[in-house]
């Protein structure tokens, strides 16, 4: 799972307000029962005390064995006590304990198997949601999924200069783009969207991420020159040499690249875009790219070895028809 590490921050400071959440509940609980039970403060106190009656035992010395187990018996005997005395007036057995979400990581996260940590289901589930978020945040046309792109705005007469209708090529795109989603790993293969402004690639880019973020898989979404603008400040900063966007960039599972060319120019912004991408094609991970350039602009732009990256690694999507936004108008 590669997240951005505001998903992460994000993610972690949910499960721990959650976990506290519950200890703060179970503790107005506790006082409220003891209010009207105060036998039962009584017993819990009890219980709480074996545990340093348990070390004394321990630093005290003789048959230590048989003195833990009589502790344990006694302990077993309060808590079947004021289990009873709970349930006699009323309350749940667990009622002075902390209700966490997750029971199976009392909301910390994490697990123990066989002497191992584990991540818990629910942080992971979290990542999912978080990551989701700010993908809305950031995204353009949010909520964008396969269920709303629309073919109908797509011409079903052969273009005469090119033969192609509009409407079966799309149709094949929208079949690819679902197909990528549906079997997508960390391993699966670059894409590289174009075509001219308004025919669909942002929308099915992001219908992509949102079904990756389903499956798991850590996602970022980013335009262009949103993107430059942010490496560009990091790098140039006071600190110098930042890398921590780069980073982030290239360790996520599924990296997306939006209007790629809409950014302003520089030598700098053209060596990270090449520097991003070469990144990811040598860890053999994924990046969708969106332009409204042609490959010759993209050579022109981008460097003559940029393009020769992006012909040996990413399938080619040439998006045709008129802009759908003009025509909904």
């Amino acid at each position: 799972m590669g997240y951005s590490s505001s998903v992460y921050k994000t993610a972690a400071d949910r499960l721990y307000q959650r976990r506290i959440d519950a200890e703060k509940q179970a503790e107005r609980r506790r006082e409220q029962i003891f209010k009207v039970l105060p036998h039962a403060e009584e017993l819990d106190r009890e219980i709480s005390s074996s545990g340093a009656a348990a070390a004394r035992a321990v630093l005290k010395g003789g048959d230590v064995v048989a003195e833990m187990t009589k502790l344990k018996e006694k302990n077993l005997q309060l808590q079947k006590e004021l289990n009873t005395l709970l349930l006699e007036n009323g309350f749940t057995s667990d009622a002075l304990e902390p209700r966490y979400t997750c029971k199976k990581c009392g909301d910390t996260g994490y697990y123990e198997d066989n002497g191992k940590t584990l991540v818990c289901g629910c942080l992971k589930q979290e990542f999912v949601t978080c990551a989701r978020e700010e993908l809305n945040r950031s995204a353009p046309l949010s909520p964008s999924s396969f269920d709303t792109f629309s073919l109908d705005g797509y011409s079903k007469t052969k273009d005469e200069a090119t033969g192609v209708e509009p409407y079966r090529h799309m149709e094949k795109i929208l079949k690819y783009c679902k197909s990528y989603a549906q079997g997508f790993t960390p391993g699966s293969e670059s894409i590289l969207m174009k075509g001219r402004t308004g025919l669909g690639k942002t929308h099915l880019s992001l219908a992509i991420a949102g079904e990756v973020l389903k499956r798991g898989y850590g996602v970022i979404y980013v335009s262009a020159p949103a993107l430059l603008q942010k490496l560009e400040k990091e790098y140039f900063s006071r600190t110098g040499g930042d890398t921590s966007s780069f980073d982030m960039l290239t360790d996520c599972d599924l990296l997306i690249i939006d209007d790629l060319g809409a950014e302003f120019r520089t030598q700098f912004s053209v060596s990270q875009i090449y520097n991003i991408l070469n990144s990811r094609l040598l860890q053999h991970k994924p990046v969708i790219i969106s332009t409204n350039l042609s490959m010759q602009e993209l050579e022109k732009n981008y460097s003559e070895r940029f393009v020769s990256r992006i012909n040996g690694a990413a399938q080619k999507l040439d998006f045709v028809g008129k802009d759908l936004r003009v025509r909904k108008r």
